[in-house]
């Protein structure tokens, strides 16, 4: 076992193809496929059964939950969370008898957004910073930053916090604040919704990065 290997843990029943790029303290679970290519960055969780394919690029602190592929021209950015057996693809058109591998659509989830379960991303479109996709959505277009959506087609319903939360009942200021963190958003131009408090980039604060309580006692 080489020292890059001591920095990650893979497991037995994994396949991790060389070469590829895998962080310090990243945990690579059951039934794992990683392809020759991949980039993948320090404190990741790849639960059971997941694909990355060697054009694909994770993050830090990203979790995969079970039954995941993640396919070469998709992005995933810092601390994003993928619910178990949500769908990303590739190629708009595929057919089994016209080769499109040069033709790849980037398909990018930034910094610390949530795809739920069962949710289908069409390929070639970006869900931004802190973005909420709820369970079974099918999503065909970008979604903006702590942008809600939900349905078939998804649509956006609002805004969720960077704790997860629904902001609701803005202020007299138009000000909307997180029940959970107390940290306030508002919308700095249409469609547009900025955290007052603590820069998108930033790292949460100790005190604000373990939950106390359920969502549901927040509702």
């Amino acid at each position: 076992m080489t020292e890059q290997e001591k920095e990650y843990f893979v497991h037995p029943s994994a396949i991790v193809d060389a070469p590829c790029r895998i962080g310090a303290g990243t945990k690579i679970w059951h039934f794992c496929h990683i392809c020759a290519g991949a980039r993948i960055g320090s404190e990741c969780i790849l639960g059971q059964n997941v694909f990355v394919g060697g054009g694909a690029v994770i993050g830090s602190r990203v979790k995969i939950q079970n039954h995941v592929s993640v396919y070469d021209g998709v992005v995933l950015e810092d601390e994003v969370f993928l619910g178990p057996g949500c769908v990303l693809t590739n190629i708009s058109n595929p057919r089994s008898q016209v080769a499109r591998r040069a033709l790849y659509e980037t398909t990018c989830i930034r910094r610390g957004a949530t795809v739920g379960a069962n949710a289908t991303l069409v390929c070639g479109i970006t869900v931004g910073r802190y973005a909420f996709i709820a369970a079974g959505a099918v999503v065909t277009k970008d979604v903006p930053d702590y942008g809600f959506m939900a349905g078939l087609p998804a649509r956006q319903r609002g805004w969720m916090s960077r704790h997860g939360h629904p902001l609701q009942h803005p202020d007299a200021e138009g000000v909307l604040t997180c029940p959970e963190s107390g940290l306030r958003y508002r919308q700095t131009a249409p469609g547009v919704l900025v955290c007052l408090d603590l820069d998108e980039e930033a790292p949460l604060p100790p005190a604000l990065a373990a939950g106390k309580k359920t969502y549901r006692k927040y509702r």
